[in-house]
């Protein structure tokens, strides 16, 4: 059996940690190369950096970042945010990164995810699908949740699947920074739609969170920021608690 995987966000504006609130009302909280060394020293499975206003705002500099951060730990490091081409990838993976987030370069050019795939290998390409819920449903938006697209969630998540996506990252984003608890019923949706692995983010505010993410919705991975950064739940605390409720996490 997989073990199920933990995995800290940070996420970025120009270069600094921040706490947004449902995509919005950002905090500067500091120094991302520092948590990152705090989440490695813990044992952290992965660490997602996400770069939240670069595509808007037509930046791509992360890369500097990322090579500072890979030098000094040993996680495997996903990185996501103002990638416009296959050239944008190479960059960050050379950097140090291991994976790449992709979000509205996937909607705006499907077959993007392809030649992605193709070129680096579907086990380097997450598409991060970011949904609201609207009249439409589950609604799929990009532009750091400022564009809606009209694609319904669970069936472009079964699209980038078919396109060669080796993992989707689902956010929530009426739920991001809320400490409500994950969007369940989208994750459950898009888990039972798709057969490669699903990372659920955006709401964690309880340990029992974590469990409901994975053994209510089915969830490959669990992904939180503010969660580790903002309370006293370390990773090690977390590792602690699924493994008392027999959910198969790795050991630290």
């Amino acid at each position: 059996m997989l073990k199920k995987r933990i995995i800290p966000v940070l996420l970025l504006r120009k270069g600094r940690l921040v706490k947004p609130i449902k995509f919005d009302k950002y905090r500067d909280v500091g120094d991302p190369v520092s948590q990152a060394k705090i989440y490695d020293a813990q044992l952290a499975d992965e660490l997602i950096f996400l770069d939240m206003d670069a595509t808007s705002e037509k930046r791509f500099d992360t890369v500097d970042i990322i090579r500072k951060v890979a030098k000094e730990c040993f996680m495997p490091l996903t990185v996501g945010g103002g990638i416009r081409s296959l050239e944008d990838i190479n960059t960050l993976l050379k950097a140090g990164a291991d994976k790449i987030s992709i979000n509205s370069i996937a909607v705006e050019n499907p077959d993007f995810i392809r030649e992605a795939s193709e070129r680096f290998g579907s086990q380097c390409i997450v598409v991060s699908i970011d949904v609201k819920k609207t009249a439409k449903g589950y609604e799929v938006f990009t532009q750091n949740g400022k564009k809606a697209t009209r694609l319904e969630a669970v069936e472009w998540a079964k699209r980038t699947a078919g396109l060669g996506a080796g993992e989707i990252l689902i956010t929530s984003i009426d739920n991001e920074g809320t400490s409500e608890g994950y969007d369940l019923n989208i994750t459950k949706a898009i888990c039972d739609a798709v057969n490669i692995p699903v990372i659920a983010h955006g709401g964690a505010g309880t340990l029992e969170d974590f469990y409901d993410a994975f053994e209510k919705a089915g969830a490959s991975a669990v992904a939180a920021g503010s969660l580790f950064c903002f309370t006293d739940q370390s990773l090690i605390k977390t590792r602690r608690y699924l493994k008392v409720h027999e959910v198969s996490v790795r050991t630290g």
